[in-house]
């Protein structure tokens, strides 16, 4: 599958409006797409293997969207395959009474993955220029320094680029994806959460409420993945009215970011095989 086509270049305002939120790329439906998605988490569960083993990267994976985009279901199916040992997943809700004393990147600092490891972030930091921005009421928590101008998602924009440059330098590999879903099929998944019992604990008021500003968050989006999409750290926007083809697309984007980082097995040093050995010795006795 061509995942290139889905990675947003800098500076593209219009990707959400080019992209369509019910493609299916080359597949006709789920049926189609089980083998390439079966051989995917496949590899997945391959690399992320080496990942631990060379203890040398990082993998931060920042999964947004819209309410229902389906961010809980792509993350759970397409890291199924993954060991717990090397992955955490981290869901940014409300910032707490602790994370307003502190500047808006302090939470994900605290989570960030180690070497080695795989972090994922479900919602994140662009929240600040997404949620917030459509409803600045929530700066007034915030007790900035400096009052709110109307450059302050410009500035917000250069010190998430300046933060994820300095994390790709220092070894972090970063994937950004934006679940790109309609407002029809966000509407039928939200009625769903509210006819189907095993579903209602996940349906929330506000969720009905934050649609009313769907071409608001629609701007905030298309702005902030313009500006913070570079290739040190790219946006992908993954059509997601089908979830079984947004899984097949973000598995493909993480098994090619792990291809390209080039792993492999560390090789042992001298001592290291003599110790081997000597184990080896010990238990055919």
């Amino acid at each position: 599958m061509n995942i290139d086509r889905f990675r947003v270049r800098h500076g593209d305002r219009k990707v959400l409006r080019r992209l369509e939120p019910d493609e299916t790329g080359p597949f006709k439906d789920r049926d189609d797409a089980s083998g390439h998605l079966e051989k995917g988490l496949k590899r997945l569960a391959e690399r992320e293997q080496l990942l631990y083993a060379t203890d040398r990267y990082a993998l931060l994976l920042i999964f947004q969207g819209m309410d229902a985009a389906g961010k809980d279901h792509l993350i759970r199916h397409v890291m199924s395959g993954v060991s717990p040992q090397g992955t955490e997943v981290h869901s940014f809700k409300q910032p707490s009474a602790e994370e307003l004393q502190h500047d808006y990147l302090w939470r994900a600092v605290k989570v960030l993955p180690p070497r080695g490891h795989i972090g994922i972030f479900n919602r994140s930091y662009y929240e600040e220029v997404a949620v917030v921005r459509v409803h600045p009421t929530l700066l007034d928590a915030e007790k900035l320094v400096q009052p709110a101008t109307k450059h302050l998602w410009e500035e917000r924009f250069e010190d998430i680029n300046a933060f994820e440059k300095h994390l790709s330098r220092n070894g972090t590999v970063i994937r950004k994806f934006h679940l790109h879903v309609s407002r029809g099929e966000q509407r039928r998944r939200l009625l769903e959460r509210l006819d189907d019992r095993a579903k209602n604990w996940k349906f929330s008021e506000s969720d009905v409420l934050e649609r009313r500003e769907w071409r608001k968050y629609q701007h905030a989006f298309s702005e902030a993945i313009a500006a913070t999409s570079h290739r040190h750290s790219p946006w992908y926007v993954v059509p997601a009215d089908h979830k079984w083809f947004a899984q097949a697309v973000v598995a493909d984007v993480i098994v090619q970011t792990l291809d390209d980082l080039d792993l492999s097995v560390p090789k042992l040093t001298a001592s290291q095989r003599r110790t081997l050995a000597r184990a080896r010795r010990m238990l055919t006795r």
